[in-house]
């Protein structure tokens, strides 16, 4: 929206093009990491019912580690302390889980009599070692599916800061990709275009996801990101219009994913942009008589190209946005109620120490009530932070609790940061998959793990208080 963005480069990193060891191993790191992030995108949105294309994803993740194992080691030696204890945490969980344990101990867990009859039954030694994970091979994929946050991480953290605003504007265009194929999905009732059909549900938005609630929040990240990502230089003249654009498609396919909590979370990117408008506006007010006048035009042009976008989409597709507006009256038929209250009594039964990560699809069945039983299979709690509970118990919530407390940190500290509106772009991303996390489970498929890496990665990067380089006038 603006012409105030500057140019980013890491600290100490050397120009865009540079030749010698040190350019040449970033330019890598930024090859790897797009090319993680875009076969993570295309192929990580089904969830755990798609083995091989997890697996796909996993090994483009390791193979970008495998090429830059350097930035692998200095992500660990220069990342704020507090972010790598956290990293450090999140996967010592999953592996404390998978450690055999003596009978004695085991056995004393919480519910682990469930365990033990079923050793009965199937001829184990009552005194067999056992790990603390109910179903230790679940926890074995959640543990191996850390790997493409932790690649995201490790490989973006020695790219330049320029490749990493570049790598951004990647991810809007994989959301517009998104919305093409979506385009396709909607106008033949589900019947062309979807990667996975088993869950039809004819004129919705689903992209490269099996569920449309990830596809709007994925949405919902590329629109922040084509709202606050400076244009680069080379497509200054048309960047006004490129990022309207951008806007306009990503919003409308917000819409046809017929997603309430995208929809609702929009708003945020949307307040943001909004904010930084206006404060752009007051630092050119200061430095130049004549842009008042300017600014009014450019406001006036924004307006009116919303307005003529917004109207073609409403008068094309007025039939669909009134049924993802209708969605919000059937919230008190919602099934996920019952679900949380069937939750609710699991997280008690295996608290404090909990089941394991990734048990919960098989622990839950044990505690549904037989009123709350339909013909489809609950699968997931529909609340992350539940899910978590009853998995990881105590030490589970302590740790998303600190993760949350550390976004808030980084999110304040950036204030003072020249790339702060970059900065908090990655932190909105964040903040709205947190939300969404309360009636739903984006982290439950690597795409969105994904992204969630590289949100953190340009709260951190931008948040820092390193050198700048010259500006560059971009959009």
């Amino acid at each position: 929206m603006t012409r105030s963005n500057r140019s980013f480069e890491s600290s100490g990193a050397q120009p865009i093009g540079a030749k010698g060891p040190k350019g040449g191993l970033e330019r890598n790191a930024g090859i790897a990491l797009a090319g993680a992030l875009a076969v993570s995108f295309l192929l990580g949105g089904g969830g755990s019912r798609y083995g091989f294309a997890n697996l796909a994803v996993l090994l483009a993740c390791l193979l970008a580690l495998s090429f830059h194992r350097h930035g692998f080691a200095g992500f660990w030696t220069r990342a704020p302390r507090a972010l790598a204890f956290l990293a450090g945490a999140s996967i010592l969980l999953p592996v404390l889980h998978l450690v055999p344990l003596p009978s004695g101990i085991w056995s004393a867990l919480p519910s682990r009599d469930l365990v033990a009859r079923s050793y009965e039954l199937a001829n184990i030694e009552a005194s067999a070692w056992a790990p603390l994970s109910v179903y230790p091979a679940r926890s074995a994929l959640a543990l191996l599916s850390l790997i493409v946050p932790l690649a995201v991480l490790a490989t973006g953290w020695s790219v330049p800061r320029d490749r990493l605003i570049l790598i951004g504007w990647i991810v809007v265009a994989v959301g517009i990709a998104q919305f093409l194929l979506g385009v396709v999905q909607v106008l033949s009732n589900g019947e062309t275009g979807l990667f996975y059909p088993e869950n039809p549900m004819p004129g919705v938005l689903f992209g490269f996801f099996a569920n449309r609630n990830s596809t709007g929040l994925f949405l919902v990240g590329a629109l922040t990101l084509a709202m606050l990502l400076p244009v680069p230089a080379r497509m200054s003249r048309g960047a006004l219009f490129l990022r309207i654009a951008c806007v306009v498609l990503l919003g409308l396919g917000v819409v046809l994913t017929r997603s309430r909590t995208a929809l609702v979370l929009a708003v945020l990117p949307t307040a943001l942009w909004a904010w930084h408008a206006l404060q752009a506006r007051r630092t050119a007010d200061r430095s130049d008589s004549m842009q008042p006048a300017r600014n009014r035009t450019f406001i006036l042009v924004v307006v009116a190209l919303f307005i003529a976008a917004l109207g073609v989409t409403f008068a094309s597709s007025s039939g669909r946005i009134g049924e993802t507006l209708d969605r919000f009256e059937t919230t008190r038929s919602d099934a996920r109620a019952y679900i949380w209250d069937d939750a609710t009594y699991s997280v008690e039964r295996y608290w404090p120490v909990g089941a394991g990560m990734g048990t919960f699809d098989d622990v839950f069945q044990i505690d549904e009530s037989l009123e709350n039983l339909s013909d489809r299979r609950a699968g997931r709690a529909h609340n992350d932070y539940l899910e978590i509970a009853i998995e990881a118990g105590g030490p589970g919530i302590i740790l998303v609790a600190l993760w949350l407390l550390a976004i808030v940190w980084l999110a304040v500290r950036a204030r003072r940061s020249k790339g702060r509106w970059i900065a908090w772009s990655g932190a909105t991303i964040l903040l709205t998959i947190a939300l969404q996390s309360i009636t739903d489970y984006p982290f439950r498929n690597l795409s969105m793990l994904a992204l969630a890496g590289f949100a953190l990665l340009l709260l951190i990067r931008f948040g820092e208080r390193g050198p700048h380089r010259t500006a560059r006038k971009s959009a």
